[in-house]
Order: C-alpha cells, then structure tokens, then sequence
C-alpha cells in the first residue's frame, strides 16, 4: 500500500548548518537570490534564526517532507518581521522541487499567521515563475516590480501582498 506522507515543519535549529549551506551557498539554489553566499558565517546564522525561532521573534521553519524521516529537510520558510513590514520566504532544495512542498509549507505558514504580523509580504525574484505562481495561487496580491535588497544585493523583484483573516 503507498500510503501519503504528512509534510511537517520544525523550527530551525543550531544542527542545520549543513541545510543551510546547500541552499545558501549553491550557485543553483542562489541564481534568483544573488549568486551563492559563502559558507563562512553559516554557523553564526543558523545559531541567531534558531534563537529567534525558539524565542518566536521569527518563525524559521524547516520543511521536512516526510513526517517518518525527520532528519531529511527540503528547504526552509520563513516569516518574519523588519523595521517596516512583515515578510515571507522559502527556498526547497532541487530534488525536492516540483512536488508542491513550498506551496504546501507557504500556505501553511499563512494559515497559522496571527494579527501580530498584520499584511504578509513576498518579494520572489521577476524572473523566478515558481514562486510567483505559488504567491498568485495562494491570494496575494500583486503590486507590482521594485528592487529589493537581499544579504547586501539589491535584487529586481515582484512585491506581493497577502491579507491574513
């Protein structure tokens, strides 16, 4: 019997430097982003997301596409807060692709989102046809292109707004 496999996120946690570097600092994964980011320093983040994951300053979820392997990780989303607005993102890893989890992983998040976060803001790359599909399936808004600055890079983008109940 192929039974269906429940999709989880977890909180990121100090052990997931190694998940981290494959999707940071991977020309591939990194191509809409920028280019890959070094690996020094990964160490640094991962230990301040978790720190702001477990304190729920940020939610920093890793994607695990299969409740019974747990120690497998597709890619990550995240919603957190800057000075001025509240923002999502996600990346999954190649062979993770094109099975719906990002979808799955955004809409999730989404749906858990509380009045604290007010509009949710994605800016995916112009150029990225996935993850702005996944943004306009989901309900967001388009506003339109405009440069966004990502790890120092300022990135050409589409901003998207979605409106939590």
């Amino acid at each position: 019997m192929n039974e269906k496999r429940r999709m989880v996120l977890r909180d990121v946690v100090p052990g997931d430097v190694e998940s981290y570097v494959r999707m940071r600092c991977d020309p591939v994964m990194m191509a809409d982003l920028g280019g890959p980011l070094p690996r020094e320093g990964m160490a640094a983040k991962v230990a301040r997301d978790a720190k702001e994951a477990a304190e729920g300053i940020s939610w920093m979820k890793m994607i695990i596409p299969d409740e019974t392997a747990p120690d497998v990780v597709a890619g990550t989303v995240t919603l957190w807060q800057d000075e001025s607005l509240s923002e999502i993102g996600w990346m999954v890893l190649p062979e993770f692709q094109g099975r719906g989890l990002a979808k799955a992983a955004v809409r999730e998040l989404l749906a858990r989102a509380e009045a604290r976060w007010g509009p949710i803001h994605a800016f995916p790359g112009i150029t990225n046809g996935p993850s702005n599909g996944i943004c306009r399936s989901l309900g967001f808004e388009f506003l339109g292109e405009q440069e966004k600055t990502f790890a120092g890079r300022v990135l050409r983008s589409n901003h998207w707004v979605f409106q939590p109940r």
